[in-house]
């Protein structure tokens, strides 16, 4: 069995829909989803504000890189167009974590790169995994005792 925290994001046309469209696709290995939060681009900061939640998935025959594959069909089935690195999209799904895994290849950075500095990926974590521990780096909720998350607006349900 392995267990996975995912990120979902969008910020162009129906945001809502397009998360949906992420729970719904993992809907069959799902064991939680967040609140959905409102938050300023990271990175790019010049594009429309986005619409963040975290999925907790499991599934016996899923390893990290099943889990990113299974991610990107769902970007692309939400139109998701490569054009710029940290730029706006249809649908963003991360692989934050999945067992403690670490990984280093290039296409698969594992735990994602920049989590504990995300005020977007630890807030609806901890939402729905209060212990939560970011590999190698500690616990999420004191991590992000150290972050500004002022400009983080929960704003629903999924």
């Amino acid at each position: 069995m392995t267990r996975a925290v995912l990120s979902i994001g969008s910020n162009l046309g129906d945001r809502l829909a397009h998360l949906r469209l992420a729970v719904d696709g993992f809907a069959d290995v799902l064991v939680a989803v967040s609140p959905v939060y409102e938050t300023a681009a990271w990175g790019v900061t010049d594009q429309p504000d986005f619409l963040n939640a975290v999925l907790i998935v499991e599934d016996d025959g899923t390893d990290e890189w099943g889990w990113l594959r299974r991610g990107q069909e769902l970007e692309n089935k939400a139109g998701r167009v490569r054009t710029q690195h940290w730029g706006p999209r249809t649908l963003d799904v991360d692989v934050v974590t999945v067992d403690g895994v670490t990984c280093d290849d290039p296409e698969l950075l594992l735990p994602h790169p920049g989590t504990p500095e995300r005020a977007t990926v630890l807030i609806p974590w901890l939402d729905v995994e209060p212990d939560a521990v970011v590999p190698g780096h500690g616990s999420a909720r004191e991590l992000l005792s150290t972050l500004d998350t002022e400009g983080v607006r929960r704003v629903g349900v999924l």
